[in-house]
This record gives C-alpha cells, sequence and structure tokens, in this order.
C-alpha cells in the first residue's frame, strides 16, 4: 500500500512538473499600455491603449513576454524627456476592449479620490511622441541557458 501511494505522488509531482511550464508563441498582435508614475511627485504618465505587432505571450496566462523590456522603453522615453527616476510599467491584453476596461479603471485611480479632490496631475504622452516598438524574443527562447 505504502509503494502505491509513492508511485501516486511521483506520478502526480510529473504531471504537475511538466504542465507548470507554458509554452512560448506569437501572437499577431498585442494591445498595450503604459504608466508611469514617481515617488518624488505628484505626475503620473500614461500612454495610450497601442497595438504591437508579433508580440510574445506565454500559453498559460497569456502574459506578454519581456514585459520589462517595453516599460523600459518607456522609462528611457520619459528619462531623455527631462523625467528621471520613474516607476514604469506596462499593462497587456489579446483583446483591445478588455485592455481599454482595465486602462480606464487605473485611469479613475488617480482622478477621482473620495474626498473629490485631484491629488495627481495626469499627463496623456501622444501615440506620435511616443510608440512601443515589438520587442523580439525569440532569441531568449531559443536559447537553452534560459530554461526551454
Amino acid at each position: 500500500m505504502r509503494q502505491i501511494v509513492i508511485l501516486l505522488m511521483t506520478v502526480m509531482t510529473l504531471g504537475v512538473c511538466t504542465t507548470a511550464s507554458a509554452k512560448k508563441v506569437v501572437v499577431p498582435k498585442m494591445y498595450i499600455f503604459g504608466m508611469a508614475a514617481s515617488f518624488s511627485d505628484t505626475i503620473v504618465y500614461f500612454t495610450n491603449v497601442q497595438e504591437i505587432d508579433s508580440a510574445w505571450i506565454d500559453t498559460k496566462g497569456n502574459f506578454l513576454q519581456g514585459r520589462n523590456l517595453y516599460s523600459l522603453e518607456l522609462r528611457n522615453y520619459l528619462k531623455y524627456q527631462g523625467m528621471d527616476n520613474r516607476t514604469c510599467i506596462v499593462v497587456a491584453n489579446k483583446k483591445r476592449s478588455k485592455l481599454e476596461k482595465k486602462f480606464l479603471k487605473m485611469k479613475k485611480l488617480y482622478t477621482q479620490s473620495k474626498d473629490g479632490k485631484l491629488h495627481y496631475d495626469i499627463r496623456f504622452i501622444n501615440d506620435q511622441d511616443f510608440k512601443f516598438r515589438t520587442i523580439d524574443m525569440s532569441d531568449e527562447f531559443d536559447n537553452p541557458e534560459h530554461g526551454e
């Protein structure tokens, strides 16, 4: 009986280990927006929802791969505009409508407060001034040192 329990636990462990790794694939288009804030002032920057082509995602959670590189693009743009030390994030989704809902929800956090006062200076970055570039992640996933 004990051997059966050990065998079942081993099989279950192997099953979890093999399904835990998500496959990385390219999708024809993905939608993305960025937000940047600083702890030293009240200015918050938003990009518009933008479309990027040939984005890499993992199939398990549809997470955009290289999110740190996309946020670094925004951070570098702001740095060259004279706005150093910004914390930048990007949010992405395969469906524009879902991403627009997230965009409005995040914007609402900074534009509406319970006391009715504006606590942040919201600024929008035009698409003509800044556009996310597609980041090719194929080298990352073809290299055996990166786990695949």
